[in-house]
């Protein structure tokens, strides 16, 4: 049976996507869903990501059909992402993993006032990643 659509599902603009596809698949375990390659040939017009349970929709950037666009160097995406585990350990593995590809720790993981393991990172495209997971007892 297939599984349904979550939703509500994140679309992120991100060049090159396949390095983004890349990138989550080794950080966060994604698999993918569905990929449909542009008619150039160059970009990717669409890819849909299972990560953690949800899903995860990515693309190129198509100037020609729109107004969006990727982030300048050093600007920051306003769009956050959060995934919620299991074990605290899952956290700092997640962590550990997208540091080792690219990605950039804000918050190194820690026990939060709030009761979970919290950490939070951007990948290497300008995306902020939360990562939350109960704190054992």
């Amino acid at each position: 049976m297939k599984q349904p659509r979550p939703r509500v599902a994140p679309y992120l603009t991100v060049s090159p996507a396949a390095a983004a596809i890349a990138f989550y698949t080794g950080a966060f375990g994604a698999q993918q869903r569905a990929l449909m390659p542009s008619v150039d040939g160059l970009r990717i017009a669409h890819c849909e990501l299972l990560i953690n349970g949800g899903s995860v929709m990515l693309a190129d950037i198509f100037p020609e059909f729109g107004q969006t666009r990727v982030p300048m160097p050093g600007e920051h995406v306003t769009v956050s992402i959060s995934l919620e585990y299991d074990k605290a350990q899952e956290v700092d593995d997640i962590c550990a993993r997208a540091t080792k590809l690219g990605g950039k720790v804000e918050t190194a993981p820690t026990n939060s006032f709030w009761g979970t393991r919290y950490a939070s990172l951007r990948d290497p495209f300008g995306h902020r990643w939360i990562l939350n997971a109960p704190l054992e007892t």
